[in-house]
């Protein structure tokens, strides 16, 4: 496995190799590697000659300075975990190689990015946009892979490459769950145990949500999720939305879908903000 750290470097070797006719898979990550990285990875092995996984925490997609400077980074760690399931370059660069000029580029997603976390978190889908468009242009990759686990994020980056001609494959991948049901994420690892035990009542909460689909109505289903997880004290529901899967708009009846999808973000103690996802099967 290779590590480069200069965009220059990275696209020489990846030069070399496609005009090997070598395939090139891309993983875009901010570190803190989990299983639900590895899961990504694993399926890009699989799918392409050539894996590069990017490690970048990514300060234009932060709209919290405290957030950004707390966000986990493992880099040591994440390298070993990468070298265990055969990928086979790592890009970890530093924010100049990334943006060598400040990035002023501002992209129009219609109503994708103003609903959910693009209400709460304004101007992220636009960094979001800007570090993988990129990752893109740097890495010239044949297929990317995102977890689903950011739902809204993967519709907006098909929506990216559609609408800007991006000659990629955009693969997503289901979310992996601990033992418990609770989702993947590197922000888990800023909580507590305490708050780690009380937090699993987010995906338990949504699991149980899907017995009353169609039974509850749309706005009926959404307050009892919202009760149901406020009425721990240590949990605090920003926002429960539930939507169509491909447009991210709300929807008022079940009949208003084939694709509904409930997206909810919660805060968990005062400043770990956890998201998970749900997708209803209406008997």
């Amino acid at each position: 496995m290779k590590i480069y750290k200069k965009t220059a470097d990275l696209q020489k070797e990846l030069q070399l190799l496609k005009k090997e006719g070598k395939t090139i898979g891309l993983v875009p990550t901010m570190g803190a590697l989990h299983s639900g990285h590895l899961s990504l990875v694993n399926k890009c092995v699989a799918e392409n000659d050539i894996c590069v996984v990017s490690v970048f925490v990514n300060p234009t997609q932060f709209n919290n300075q405290n957030d950004l400077e707390k966000y986990p980074r493992t880099l040591d760690n994440d390298v070993k975990l990468l070298e265990s399931v055969n990928c086979s370059i790592v890009f970890a660069p530093t924010v100049d190689q990334i943006y060598p000029e400040p990035d002023t580029r501002v992209f129009d997603f219609g109503q994708l990015d103003k609903v959910m976390e693009g209400k709460f978190r304004p101007g992220h889908f636009n960094g979001v946009a800007q570090v993988v468009s990129r990752l893109f242009d740097i890495v010239k990759p044949n297929r990317a892979y995102f977890g689903e686990k950011d739902f809204q994020q993967l519709a907006i980056i098909r929506e990216m490459v559609k609408k800007y001609s991006i000659p990629v494959e955009i693969v997503g991948c289901p979310i992996v769950r601990e033992a418990d049901g609770m989702a993947l994420s590197s922000r888990n690892m800023r909580l507590s145990a305490n708050e780690r035990g009380k937090a699993v009542l987010i995906s338990q909460t949504l699991l149980k949500s899907c017995n009353f689909v169609p039974e509850k109505s749309v706005s009926e289903l959404k307050q009892w999720v919202i009760d149901q997880i406020n009425s721990e004290p240590i949990l605090e529901v920003e926002y429960f939305d539930i939507v169509d899967g491909n447009t991210m708009q709300s929807i008022n009846s079940w009949d208003d879908t084939d694709y509904p999808v409930g997206c909810i973000t919660v805060y968990c103690g005062e400043e770990v903000r956890l998201i998970d996802n749900i997708k209803y099967l209406k008997k």
